[in-house]
């Protein structure tokens, strides 16, 4: 089976369509899957719901799928940088499932195994908890939370061999291994491809009985906030 495409668009193609819950690897611009964003924009699909932490800027990222109104729905623990965001939110033209950073990463993940739901402390007794079921354990009180079963997940490696083992590099792993697991396909990007065996098997970080289709591209590198001080 080949999973190697040559471009986003052809590695996307007879997947996408409207209503789609896209799980989407990165954190701020770190690892974020910029060409598959950009292809996803370019299709034109809308009402899309992104999984992700967190949405990008205005014009990088899942930003520009925001620009372009094609989201309807973001599942963030995180929502700052991005003033298209904030002014959909607050206007009520998107709709924002808040989850906490680790809750969030734990979902992904819990799908990715095939767990349904789990419970943990995280939220309870704040805005997070409320609608969901509560149970106590030895005294404690848990709230339940659903495992994200993606249709799509879209991800970001540094290295990968022709059969989607793959290696990411240093923070950009971030949460793209359970944004990979949880989707029913997975589509990856990344800055080299190499033969099979020429990764070390102890350095994998994600095996590729996870990726189905899988291309190779010019990544940008930006910083996403730069301080400076006077020398």
């Amino acid at each position: 089976m080949n999973k190697v495409y040559g471009t986003a668009a052809e590695a996307l193609d007879g997947i996408l369509h409207d209503d789609m819950l896209i799980a989407a690897g990165g954190f701020g611009l770190c690892g974020i899957p910029e060409l598959l964003l950009q292809a996803i924009k370019d299709s034109g699909v809308k009402d899309l719901t992104f999984a992700s932490n967190n949405a990008g800027v205005d014009d990088f990222g899942i930003g520009i799928l925001l620009q372009s109104r094609q989201v309807k729905k973001m599942m963030s623990s995180y929502v700052g940088e991005n003033a298209e965001f904030m002014r959909q939110y607050l206007s009520g033209e998107l709709e924002l499932e808040f989850n906490p950073q680790g809750t969030l990463a734990e979902r992904m993940r819990a799908g990715g195994a095939g767990i349904p739901g789990f419970y943990t402390k995280t939220g309870v007794g704040t805005q997070v908890a409320e609608g969901k079921e509560h149970k106590d354990f030895d005294g404690e009180t848990y709230i339940l939370e659903r495992g994200i079963f993606a249709d799509l997940s879209i991800v970001k490696a540094w290295k990968a061999d022709t059969t989607g083992n793959c290696i990411f590099r240093k923070t950009a792993r971030n949460f793209n291994p359970p944004a990979a697991m949880c989707g029913k396909i997975c589509v990856m990007e990344v800055e080299e491809i190499v033969e099979p065996g020429e990764l070390d098997p102890d350095h994998i970080h994600l095996p590729g009985i996870y990726v189905h289709r899988l291309i190779q591209g010019e990544h940008e590198k930006r910083i996403e906030q730069r301080t400076t001080r006077a020398a």
